[in-house]
């Protein structure tokens, strides 16, 4: 019989804060489960195994950093909405560094498929991307280049990769006006 209290959402909800302050790697059953005082079995009645709770935290993650990001974009268009977008992104991955870690793992399509965070984060993007005037294939495109480079910034700012004397907040703000411009311009697939 399953331990009054635990629930799927209620381990997820552990293992991700569990996951920003000792790191995705640092998210075993074993620490959730001393976390709730019962045995490591006693959280299989709920879950599948640290493949299963690692998934369930790229799609928590997945919605709440959505959520922050269409606030943020919310009656927006072009320059404005890319930067409240980008600044969303940043902001959400340096405050939780394990659940952004989640979002960026391989994930079975089927995990995800009927998820309506994953999709809304898609459709954000593309929305936020046809205001300035991208289809396909240039929006899949364009989405690409936006994700590597957020991507990768907030990856090198987290470990400290940034060591010149300019701060690295103006850097970020240069690099989204160029990404602007880039996207103002975009190219148009043959």
């Amino acid at each position: 019989m399953p331990r009054a209290g635990l629930s799927a959402e209620r381990i997820t909800s552990a293992a991700a804060d569990l996951a920003d302050t000792a790191g995705l790697d640092g998210v075993t059953l074993s620490a959730l489960a001393r976390g709730f005082g019962v045995k490591d079995a006693s959280l299989y009645s709920h879950i599948g195994g640290v493949r299963d709770l690692r998934t369930r935290i790229a799609l928590l993650a997945t919605r709440e950093m959505t959520d922050r990001i269409a606030a943020a974009v919310a009656g927006r268009a072009g320059r404005d909405a890319l930067r409240a977008f980008a600044d969303a992104y940043r902001a959400y991955a340096l405050e939780h560094p394990g659940r952004y870690a989640a979002t960026q793992l391989p994930l079975d399509p089927a995990a995800y498929a009927d998820d309506p965070g994953f999709r809304r984060s898609v459709e954000l993007t593309y929305g936020m991307l046809r205001g300035y005037g991208l289809e396909e294939p240039d929006a899949t495109d364009a989405g690409r280049l936006l994700r590597a480079t957020f991507h990768g910034y907030v990856n090198l700012e987290a470990s400290g990769g940034f060591g010149a004397p300019r701060p690295v907040h103006a850097s970020w703000q240069q690099g989204i006006e160029a990404l602007h411009r880039v996207l103002a311009n975009w190219p148009t697939s043959p």
